[in-house]
This record gives structure tokens, C-alpha cells and sequence, in this order.
């Protein structure tokens, strides 16, 4: 989980370094072009077509455009902060998915989970600063993460019935076309160092969702889950590194609160059960 970690920064990082030049809606169209095609041998030794059939078509499509809006928001962050800034900001992912696993699902949450989601909001709140004037590309990271909460829900919905290759594949499909509309109106010609850093993009984008498959079919989320957090420190080395960014005392303060609170969010969701009073079926 950890490599998964590490290779989804990467990725972060060379969507800061393709820089603001390059729309962030024809990263994320490269980079789905590339993803099928990486997919697609995995694809053909699992059955090909047969095993593409889905019995949850609008499931998968609804998952995939608050994908692909999610990443789309993502880069345009990356490309405008430090890659730290917005991995916090991207943490607040377990806050955001119980309260609409709450409205969604309906499911049951404790006085505990709520605590630490009201503690985790004052993380995000410090991340920000809303003491100074908040920049909008931290509002697109804050409305990705949002987005990216919401897949997690459907992810879960699709979880119980369709293979983890399908459910990557349909995203990265929906995605291909939803950005196709977009490409005669901005497109522009990756020179040749841009064209390695998007394919670099395109394969730790693959790697990434290869290992965290695998790291979850080896281990319950709740142990595997608190990992994704190890992202601040690779982000914070990376900053350091290429940039030589240090990260603010704001990020760093508002990182740790969200990063106990998520952790504790996992933890409580492994000792309660889950409770809810209906079920989606699409």
C-alpha cells in the first residue's frame, strides 16, 4: 500500500510538472487512453468482452463522472500548489464519505465518528486558512476530494458484485469519452518531455490502482486504509525535492488533525457495525 502511496504522488507531481500550459481535461483524456491500453491484455485473459458485462451499468457511470470530475479538479490544483497542500486538503476523503455514506446509504453514525468528523473539518479548516484569501485552486482540491468521496461510496456499492479490472476499466472509459468533447477546443500539442510525463502520469496512475487492489485483497481496508496517509510525508519530500518548497506551518497543523481523525474514522467503522436502512440497487 505503501508503493501505492508513492506511485499516485509521482503521478501528482508530474501533473504539477506538464504545468498550467496544458488544460487539465487533456491530462486526464491521455491519460485514460493510456490506462485502457495498459488494461486491456489484464482484460483479455479475464474474458474479454464476457467479462466486461455489467448488470450495473449506471452504477459504474455515475461512479466515473464524479471520477473523472474529481481528477480533472485534482490536476488543475496540482498544476497551481504545492503537491502537500493539496494531498492534505485530499485526506478528507474518510470525513466527507461517512456523512454521505450517512445520506446516501443511511447509514447509522455513532457520537464518536461524529466527533472526529467535526474534528476533522477543523483540519481542513486550518489546512485552508481562511485567514488570508483562500486561493480557488484550493476550493477545486477541497470540491475533488468531495468528488473522490463520492466514488468511495459507489466503489462500495460495486464492490460486492464486480471485479476491481471492470470497475477501473468503465471508469476509465466514461472518462475517455466525457473528455473527448473537450479535446478540438483545448488540445494542444504535448512536446516530446511532456508526452513522457504524461505517460509516466498514465502508468503510476495504473500501478496505483493495481496495488491498492492488491493490497486490499490481502488485508482488511481498516489496516491498509491508514497508509494512504504516509501520502503527506512523500508529498512533503517531493515538494523539497523538485521544488524546494517547504510546506506551510498551516499545512502541516491542519495535515496532522485530519490525518488522526481519518485514522480513528477507519478504525471506529471496523468496531461498528454498519447500519443502514436501505440499499441502491442501479
Amino acid at each position: 500500500m505503501v508503493l501505492a502511496v508513492i506511485s499516485v504522488t509521482l503521478m501528482s507531481a508530474q501533473a504539477k510538472l506538464i504545468g498550467k500550459d496544458y488544460d487539465p481535461i487533456q491530462i486526464a483524456f491521455v491519460r485514460a487512453i493510456i490506462v485502457m491500453i495498459l488494461l486491456s491484455p489484464i482484460i483479455y485473459k479475464l474474458g474479454g468482452i464476457k467479462f466486461l458485462k455489467t448488470k450495473k451499468p449506471f452504477l459504474h457511470f455515475f461512479r466515473s463522472i464524479a471520477g473523472v470530475i474529481g481528477n480533472v479538479l485534482f490536476f488543475y490544483s496540482f498544476q497551481r500548489l504545492a503537491v502537500a497542500d493539496v494531498t492534505v486538503i485530499s485526506m478528507a476523503v474518510p470525513i466527507f464519505s461517512s456523512i454521505l455514506a450517512l445520506i446516501i446509504l443511511n447509514e447509522i453514525i455513532g457520537w464518536r465518528r461524529w466527533t472526529a468528523i467535526i474534528f476533522g473539518f477543523l483540519g481542513v479548516v486550518i489546512a485552508l486558512d481562511p485567514s488570508i484569501n483562500i486561493k480557488f485552486a484550493s476550493i477545486t482540491a477541497l470540491l475533488a476530494t468531495l468528488m473522490w468521496s463520492i466514488t468511495i461510496i459507489f466503489l462500495r456499492i460495486l464492490g460486492s458484485t464486480e471485479h476491481p479490472i471492470k470497475t477501473v476499466f468503465y471508469f476509465m472509459f466514461v472518462s475517455f469519452l466525457a473528455t473527448l468533447f473537450f479535446q478540438p477546443f483545448i488540445w494542444k500539442s504535448p512536446s516530446l518531455d511532456v508526452w513522457f510525463l504524461l505517460i509516466g502520469l498514465s502508468i503510476c496512475a495504473f500501478i496505483t490502482q493495481s496495488l491498492m487492489t492488491f493490497a486490499l485483497q490481502k488485508a482488511r481496508a481498516s489496516i491498509v486504509s491508514p497508509f494512504n496517509y504516509t501520502g503527506i510525508i512523500w508529498a512533503i519530500i517531493i515538494d523539497l525535492m523538485i521544488w524546494n518548497v517547504y510546506p506551510l506551518t498551516n499545512t502541516i497543523v491542519g495535515g496532522i488533525i485530519i490525518t488522526i481523525s481519518g485514522i480513528y474514522i477507519f478504525r471506529r467503522e471496523t468496531k461498528e457495525p454498519i447500519r443502514s436502512s436501505n440499499k441502491i440497487n442501479v
